[in-house]
């Protein structure tokens, strides 16, 4: 028996997933069911949304292995040593050597500078009574990011990294740049003024920018400093020997993207969902005063209806719609499935999301399924799983909510557009495509300076 082959021009493929990839998602998998084969030119991929498959992708790490190699196309961006392209022991070691940055104490030290920074960001757009929610977001998580992960403040080399790191991912987002990564004759370097010539012109800006920074911060040997640059800079290999200077750099760059990019998408999407609903606004704002004046930002994380509406955030438009590539080592089952060695596999985010056995009406937005049922990690995977999940998933959360509490307890927000927002996919991730345009003014009554105001929200 052979898996359903998805019987569509590559090129059609190609334009309805860029166009309207929910959709089309839905109707294959309406026609062919959990596990499906589309041929990307001569790589067919399977696709699985089949939780128990899930889970079986995740856990048997002897057969069905994640190569750093799948990802080599990311290799541009994040360099060639990044946590994406390792592997094995030293792929282990590097993301041990860096999760702890992502949680516990170091990372409740950053509770309050995410709220600093939503309401100084914010406060920018109360003149000009509108906003457009996906760049604003966007410029609180990139300061955030680069705070956090390379623990920079001011200066020359922040604001040009402050400037390159969107940059680079709005060419990458471009249409030209999309068509080129499914056509690599495109990929021709004829200098910055040619598309591709200019993406790694910038490439370039933004490795030569964190090399002298790595450099600059291994002479001042400073270890009371919690970054993760930090960290890395007096961290030992698996060998026991300090890592060079281009190992720490392309360390940096995968957290450094996805404490930006990734969480700025979360969070739109998360503005746009709680006030397109006023019901649900309303109960955030009545579980938020339980805290009282003075919440940390401890507590409002552990909040169990703000986790909940940012889980139903997550499920109903994940910001990547995929998991990391797979491929089979050994000759294994799937589904009733015989799968060769070397067959590539990928999970369905967005389609395990939306089966209605898990999620009953799978398109609504009804946070209160996660406070009436605990999902599996093979039901419930927003950032993956196994060994490729997210790094720095923990710190994308705890941003959804100190952002979103932040701007609850401080402004009155609408949405200036009525009708439903449409997702546009780009990358691997699931933008608004109109990113979101809302009205904005203080809220009333509003602390004073002098008043005990929040320490959070």
């Amino acid at each position: 028996m052979k898996i359903p082959e998805v019987n569509i021009p590559l090129w059609l493929n190609i334009i309805k997933i860029a166009n309207n990839p929910l959709n089309h998602l839905d109707a294959i998998s309406k026609k062919y069911g959990n596990i499906f084969i589309i041929n990307f030119g001569e790589t067919p991929i399977v696709f699985v949304s089949d939780p128990q498959a899930i889970k079986q992708i995740f856990t048997n790490t002897k057969d069905i292995k994640t190569p750093g190699e799948l990802n080599a196309e990311a290799a541009l961006i994040t360099g060639n040593q990044g946590i994406l392209q390792l592997d094995g022991l030293r792929h282990k070691h590097r993301r041990k050597l860096m999760m702890p940055a992502f949680h516990g104490v170091k990372m409740q030290a950053q509770g309050k500078l995410i709220c600093n920074l939503t309401k100084q960001v914010m406060d920018e757009y109360l003149a000009s009574k509108t906003f457009i929610a996906y760049p604003t977001i966007e410029e609180i998580t990139l300061q955030i990011s680069m705070k956090v992960v390379l623990g920079l403040q001011e200066g020359e080399r922040y604001e040009k990294l402050k400037y390159l790191l969107p940059t680079i991912l709005k060419s990458m987002r471009s249409p030209i740049m999309q068509t080129t990564s499914f056509l690599p004759f495109l990929q021709k370097d004829l200098g910055k003024w040619s598309p591709w010539g200019y993406l790694l012109h910038l490439r370039q800006e933004i490795f030569d920018l964190l090399y002298a920074e790595v450099q600059e911060r291994r002479q001042q040997t400073d270890t009371t400093r919690s970054d993760i640059l930090s960290e890395l800079i007096f961290a030992r290999d698996e060998m026991g020997e300090l890592m060079t200077d281009e190992e720490v750099r392309d360390l940096l760059l995968s957290p450094l993207f996805a404490a930006q990019d990734a969480s700025a998408v979360a969070i739109t999407w998360l503005l746009y969902w709680v006030y397109r609903q006023p019901q649900v606004r309303e109960q955030l704002l009545q579980e938020l005063a339980t805290l009282g004046n003075s919440p940390d930002p401890m507590s409002i994380a552990q909040l169990p209806y703000l986790s909940a509406v940012c889980n139903e955030v997550l499920r109903i438009y994940p910001a990547q719609l995929f998991t990391f590539p797979r491929r089979v080592e050994s000759p294994i089952e799937l589904m009733g499935y015989d799968l060769a060695p070397g067959t590539l596999i990928m999970g369905c985010i967005y389609l395990t999301h939306q089966h209605p056995d898990l999620y009953p009406n799978p398109q609504q937005f009804q946070p209160e399924r996660f406070l009436e049922k605990q999902y599996t990690p093979y039901e419930f995977f927003p950032f993956g799983g196994g060994a490729r999940s997210c790094i720095g998933a923990a710190l994308a959360i705890f941003e959804m909510k100190l952002i979103l509490a932040t701007i609850l307890s401080n402004y009155e927000l609408t949405l200036v557009k009525k009708q439903p927002e449409q997702p546009k996919f780009e990358g691997l991730m699931c933008y608004p495509a109109s990113g979101v345009k809302m009205h904005i003014s203080t809220k009333t009554p509003r602390p004073s300076a002098e008043t005990s105001a929040p320490l959070c929200v």
